[in-house]
Parts: structure tokens; C-alpha cells; sequence
């Protein structure tokens, strides 16, 4: 019996995993350029700007949804290729 699934096809969590890691990557990008005027001694940016160091947090948890959902989707899969 051949599997229904195509080889490059999207899973049901893959589009969170992706967006998780575009917005993990921005927060990353965010918090070494909030980051570097301190240890190169210039002034350093107003507080509101460290919040953007939050998006590193955000994409994690983003991305980690998408896990969890392929996961369940899989379960789900196996559940029902068992019965």
C-alpha cells in the first residue's frame, strides 16, 4: 500500500515552524544590534527598543507550536491508518 503523502508536501505545522524561525532570527538580529552599542561604548538606545529582543521568545514559542502541531497531526495520521 503506497503512502497518500507527497515528498515535498507541507505538514500541517510547517508554515508556524517557518514563521517562527523568520521572527526568532529578526529577534536575534534585534538583540545584537540593541546589544552592541553597550559593549562598543556609544549611546545606548532607549528602552522601548529592548523590547524587540522579545521576538527571539516569540518565534521560539511560534515555532513550537508548529511542532506540537505536527506532532498531533502525525498522531492523528497513525491513529488512523491503525484502524
Amino acid at each position: 500500500m503506497r503512502d497518500k503523502t507527497q515528498a515535498n508536501s507541507a505538514a500541517p505545522g510547517d508554515g508556524l515552524i517557518r514563521a517562527g524561525a523568520v521572527v526568532f532570527f529578526l529577534g536575534a538580529v534585534a538583540t545584537l544590534v540593541t546589544v552592541a552599542p553597550l559593549f562598543l561604548g556609544a549611546k545606548p538606545f532607549p528602552p522601548y527598543m529592548y523590547g524587540l529582543c522579545m521576538l527571539m521568545g516569540v518565534g521560539f514559542l511560534v515555532a513550537g507550536a508548529g511542532v506540537l502541531r505536527s506532532v498531533a497531526a502525525g498522531r492523528r495520521q497513525a491513529r488512523g491508518a491503525s484502524r
